[in-house]
């Protein structure tokens, strides 16, 4: 049965190869890009496999724009059956946003937190949120989350991972019905922009990736799997790294994302 899917930074890379995938199975698709031009371009590489998905644009790094963005998306969309928090950054020239957070906790950590919670009221019980993490994760620094502390490009990017892979656990148990969640390495050094960008290299083949995502988004193999971490440069599912089993660890970082992100509004 087609499912209506979301998939944020879907205008290249893995999201884009990945919408294309699952337009020619037939899914509704709705994309999320921060360029309007770009969404442009997707919405016309995207259709040539399927029917013409839905667009929404909005910059991840500024969270009320986030909040728009799930606004926008309840008000049209009485049900969304899968999330594909796809969008990440590595390198930015404006590594802090205006409120002086970092920008990569918060397009790679916080945006997805503040985004799903948003939209749980419109995910069914059998439907799936599926996060990108990495095979790079490290030990949150909480005060860095917080935007307390400055990091480099890698250490901020491999925290963030962490970090959205923890709340992934967490929110799994704060939801033992449904929908499940689902945290993804879609493989290292995929060829992405990021990739290029980041490590200065061509990368491996990006269906790698997108074929993992498809099958965390669709297939049985997943349908039990909410909190688990799939590890797809070991082929299976795995641990993250130990930091996401310390409890008081795991208590600050969410503490920490409950501040950030802020209540959701009731209604």
């Amino acid at each position: 049965m087609p499912k209506t899917i979301l998939i944020t930074g879907a205008t290249d890379g893995i999201g884009l190869l990945t919408a294309r995938m699952l337009a020619k199975d037939g899914h509704t698709l709705l994309l999320h890009g921060r360029s309007a031009e770009k969404l442009t371009a997707a919405v016309q590489s995207v259709s040539t496999s399927g029917a013409a998905p839905r667009t929404y644009r909005a910059d991840l790094s500024q969270l009320e724009e986030v909040s728009a963005l799930a606004g926008e998306i309840t008000a049209g969309h009485e049900r969304i059956d899968v999330l594909i928090n796809n969008a990440g950054v590595l390198k930015t020239p404006q590594p802090r946003t205006a409120q002086g957070l970092d920008a990569r906790f918060v397009v790679n950590t916080i945006a997805p937190y503040l985004l799903t919670r948003r939209l749980l009221p419109i995910l069914p019980a059998r439907g799936r949120v599926v996060n990108l993490s990495s095979a790079a994760q490290a030990r949150v620094d909480v005060a860095a989350l917080r935007g307390q502390r400055s990091l480099d490009h890698m250490a901020a990017y491999a925290q963030s991972k962490l970090a959205i892979t923890i709340w992934t656990q967490e929110m799994a148990r704060a939801q033992p019905d449904g929908p499940a969640f689902i945290a993804v390495n879609p493989g290292s050094l995929l060829a992405s922009k990021m990739v290029r960008e980041g490590f200065g290299m061509t990368g491996n083949d990006l269906s790698i990736g997108a074929e993992i995502l498809c099958r965390a988004a669709l297939s049985e193999e997943f349908a039990g799997a909410t909190g688990r971490y799939f590890d797809n440069d070991a082929g299976g599912f795995a641990r993250p790294d130990p930091a996401a089993g310390d409890a008081a660890h795991v208590a600050a970082v969410m503490a920490a994302l409950g501040d950030l992100a802020g209540p959701v509004p009731e209604g």
